[in-house]
C-alpha cells in the first residue's frame, strides 16, 4: 500500500510541475491530442502504460522492494 501511495505522489508531483511551469504548452498538447485519431491516442496510451510498467518493474528491482 505504501508503494502505491508513493507512486501516486510521484505522478501528482510531475503533473503539478507541468501545470505550474508550462500551462500554455499543456494547452497546445491537449489541442494536438484532440486532432489525432482515436486509435493513435489509444496506441500512445498503451505505449505509455507499458513504459510505466517497465519503469516500476525496474525500480522495484533496483530498490529491493
Amino acid at each position: 500500500m505504501g508503494f502505491a501511495i508513493l507512486a501516486i505522489g510521484c505522478v501528482l508531483c510531475v503533473e503539478g510541475l507541468v501545470l505550474a511551469l508550462a500551462p500554455s504548452r499543456l494547452e497546445d498538447i491537449i489541442l494536438y491530442l484532440a486532432r489525432i485519431s482515436f486509435n493513435t491516442r489509444r496506441r500512445i496510451g498503451l505505449f505509455a502504460l507499458a513504459l510505466g510498467i517497465l519503469f516500476v518493474w525496474l525500480g522495484r528491482g533496483q530498490l529491493g522492494l
